[in-house]
């Protein structure tokens, strides 16, 4: 999974984290809506703008960018994509761009075109290892700098979060939302991770309710129906079979000993595939119906 489709996933369902990101009240995301942008007859896409919903039309519009990979011509790109927004949809707009980095040795080292406006309040660049404090008191940041959080902290890291999402979270819905956020960011970052340690990281409770629980659920239990299946299959090639020897047995005794007792044949039908085969074999040697009595009652009630 993309980075940028983590955060946009993240951003859509708790947007006041971008706010508290940029040192804002969490509530000013009440204002907007969140969506990411294609602008048209081009190939630029934003990955997430912050637009004021319509009756506060006079708060700015804030472009988001979440730039993960080392990219030279990053800002040339990012700055044609919000003035070539701005000449489409808001040429009167207030405007503020933020951008997010995981590590600073991520920014494009040659910024003299853009020194203007990335040293002016309208720009917040922003550099998730460096978040500090605000990480850890806020739930929705703390989930964006697990994005970046070492290999080795993470299950701590996990644990706390689980933690803070189930004594701040009432809603129940919010509350499975946030574990699902939790285990998506976890699966980026430990792709080969086993049921087992996320068990640990989560707590079984909580790790029931997240989609990757749900998930496996649905393939053991699609294993179990297929354990079932393969038993009643083999069950009834069980009774086939008995039927089938049962059948050839009856024809073999009318035929060598004709009307048989119906006691005796009440013997014949208990009698297992196993002793219903030996019985064909030894019943060419009978040559009366006392024959079949002395074999019945050394047979019957041996094990298969």
């Amino acid at each position: 999974m993309k980075t940028d489709s983590i955060f946009y996933r993240l951003f859509q369902a708790f947007p006041g984290t971008f706010f508290e990101l940029i040192n804002r009240q969490a509530s000013e995301a009440n204002a907007y809506e969140f969506a990411s942008v294609e602008l048209k007859q081009t190939a630029f896409r934003i990955d997430g703008i912050f637009l004021p919903v319509p009756n506060l039309r006079e708060r700015p519009i804030y472009f988001l960018e979440v730039q993960f990979q080392k990219d030279p011509e990053f800002y040339s790109r990012f700055f044609c994509e919000i003035f070539l927004y701005l000449r489409l949809y808001a040429p009167t707009k207030a405007w503020h761009a933020v951008v997010v980095f995981p590590r600073r040795s991520l920014e494009p080292i040659e910024i003299e075109p853009y020194r203007v406006l990335l040293e002016s309040s309208q720009i917040t660049r922003l550099y998730l290892n460096e978040l500090g404090n605000t990480a850890e008191q806020s739930l929705g940041v703390g989930m964006i700098k697990l994005v970046v959080e070492t290999k080795k902290r993470t299950p701590e890291r996990v644990r706390q979060l689980v933690d803070k999402a189930r004594s701040e979270l009432a809603d129940e819905a919010v509350q499975r939302q946030v574990l699902d956020l939790i285990e998506t960011i976890v699966l980026y970052k430990l792709p080969l991770i086993n049921r087992q340690e996320l068990a640990r990281m989560f707590g079984l409770n909580e790790l029931r309710k997240t989609r990757y629980y749900q998930e496996v659920r649905e393939e053991v239990r699609e294993e179990l129906q297929q354990e079932v299946r393969q038993a009643v299959r083999q069950e009834l090639q069980q009774e086939v079979r008995q039927e089938e020897a049962l059948e050839l047995i009856k024809r073999l005794l009318q035929r060598r000993l004709g009307a048989v007792n119906p006691e005796l044949q009440e013997q014949v039908n208990l009698l297992s595939v196993a002793q219903l085969e030996n019985l064909a074999e030894a019943l060419l040697d009978f040559s009366n119906e006392a024959d079949l009595v002395t074999w019945l009652s050394e047979n019957s009630n041996q094990l298969d």
